[in-house]
């Protein structure tokens, strides 16, 4: 199977969605299952796992009931209060919903750099082995000396980040980045998502040049075993369409064997979150 191992879904309004600004208008609009099972036919993609855009106990409620009457949805990171005292009285509730594969928090929306260490935040992150769930990292690049740190607290627990960690591609600069994902991908139990790259370019005026050079350190520091396949669509079509971004991936993996290409495209997705 092919797998998306990141995309998003919405019922488009500007307070929830205050992010999508004037630049992102084009995606100022409804985002449901039917418009993506479409999508990834045309991209030659099986399944996907859908991730939250709102942090809300809603939202992941909301995300499993598609997911119920969706087959191609084979998976859903969702979002829990991992902060609260009473955590793991939420982690028992869904322990019995296995269409939830993972939890996120949006740590790169946090004003307190140090978040992601917090003690009330690691406290529940340890919990989250016990129900079998993934933890998927969403951060900027400045916070990768940080979440390494945070990783280290966890050595059993399966992470995937997000987006490559976001780096500065608009700018066309490598390092710290580069480092420190270098860094980060030494740890086992940690898997990076191939996703969100033409958005941290410029939409209009990126070239597949421009982000070769991200391709290659991510490709790697992690290598074939740790790499998923994640076209972040909706929010991918401010800069391209899926189609694109899958065929791009495709290609500039194209010089791998064909099974390390399996493995990336969806092997890892179907492994790592036991979809």
């Amino acid at each position: 199977m092919k797998i998306d191992s990141h995309h998003h879904y919405w019922k488009y309004n500007p307070v929830e969605y205050g992010w999508i600004d004037d630049s992102m208008k084009v995606i100022r609009t409804d985002f449901l299952p039917e418009k993506l099972e479409t999508t990834i036919a045309e991209a030659g993609i099986d399944g996907v796992i859908s991730v939250h855009a709102r942090q809300s106990v809603e939202e992941t409620d909301w995300l499993i009931s598609m997911a119920h009457q969706n087959n191609f949805m084979k998976g859903v990171v969702g979002w829990l209060p991992l902060i609260q005292d009473d955590i793991e009285t939420y982690l028992e509730k869904y322990s019995g919903e296995k269409i939830l594969k993972g939890l996120r928090h949006v740590v790169q929306g946090e004003p307190d750099p140090e978040f992601i260490l917090r003690n009330d935040f690691n406290r529940g992150i340890s919990l989250l082995k016990k129900y079998s769930l993934v933890y998927d990292i969403l951060i900027f690049e400045r916070q990768l000396p940080n979440t390494i740190k945070f990783v280290d607290q966890h050595p059993d627990q399966h992470f995937v980040l997000d987006h490559i960690a976001k780096p500065l591609i608009r700018r066309n600069e490598l390092s710290p980045w580069k480092e420190n994902i270098q860094e980060l991908a030494k740890r086992e139990n940690v898997s990076c998502k191939i996703s969100g790259m033409v958005t941290e370019a410029d939409f209009t005026n990126w070239t597949p040049e421009q982000l070769q050079p991200y391709f290659d350190v991510v490709l790697e520091a992690f290598g074939s075993d740790h790499l998923l396949f994640g076209s972040d669509w909706p929010v991918c079509l401010v800069a391209t369409s899926y189609k694109n971004w899958a065929d791009l991936v495709i290609k500039t993996i194209s010089t791998l064997s064909e099974t390390e290409q399996a493995k990336i495209m969806g092997e890892n997705a179907v492994r790592i979150y036991d979809l």
